[in-house]
């Protein structure tokens, strides 16, 4: 499988758009989601930019970091259900947690990097379109910084229960939506390999990313 075609600049945006959902209390279920984005974008950022370990480029800190701090607050298991596609549902329920797995791995490992880029970057929410009611949600924003401003949109949906609150589910930056980009290389696996073909080729490419 080959490795997702982009530069390092996008492997920035990305993370960026990710690290919206940081750090986010029990309380934020309560928010609307277009504040709830505003907030913690700030937030994010700004503790990239005062913790020296993340500055230095330490992978192994910055993964700990978008580990504990980022992925709680995505719905990880429709992310990599909708990167798999069919498949997903003749997966048995030990391949799915394998494939959550790996693709977690392979996205940390992936983005982490690009945490050391951030520096006078801001992001502005633009108005939320829709119902305060409505349970699935399309939040946009604008990435500024040098250069023209790129468009960052996320689509979340409201979780009940335990954990209650908004979690992202894919990602829209530059135009590319990020489950869309592993989707084709995945089904490029499964048709070649099957379920279990695909989940050695991202543990190949993660034991291969952990050595780099």
């Amino acid at each position: 499988m080959t490795p997702a075609p982009f530069c390092s600049r996008r492997h920035l945006l990305w993370v960026l758009a990710m690290a919206v959902f940081a750090a986010a209390p029990v309380s934020a279920a309560d928010e609307a989601p277009d504040a709830f984005v505003r907030r913690f974008t700030s937030e994010m950022i700004d503790l990239v930019r005062s913790d020296k370990m993340i500055k230095a480029g330490d992978l192994n800190y910055i993964a700990t970091v978008v580990d504990a701090r980022v992925l709680p607050h995505l719905n990880f298991q429709r992310m990599t259900a909708q990167a798999v596609g069919p498949g997903w549902r003749q997966a048995t329920p030990e391949q799915k947690n394998r494939m959550q797995e790996e693709f977690k791995t392979l996205l940390v490992r992936t983005y982490s990097g690009a945490l050391t880029q951030i520096s006078d970057q801001t992001v502005t929410v633009k108005p939320l379109r829709g119902a305060a009611t409505d349970a699935e949600v399309l939040v946009r924003s604008e990435l500024k910084g040098r250069g023209d401003p790129i468009q960052l949109d996320y689509r979340l949906e409201k979780t009940p229960g335990q954990g209650a609150g908004w979690k992202i589910y894919n990602l829209n930056v530059m135009g590319i939506w990020l489950i869309d980009t592993y989707r084709s290389q995945f089904a490029e696996e499964i048709n070649a390999k099957g379920i279990d073909g695909l989940i050695n080729t991202l543990s190949e490419r993660n034991r291969s990313n952990a050595k780099k």
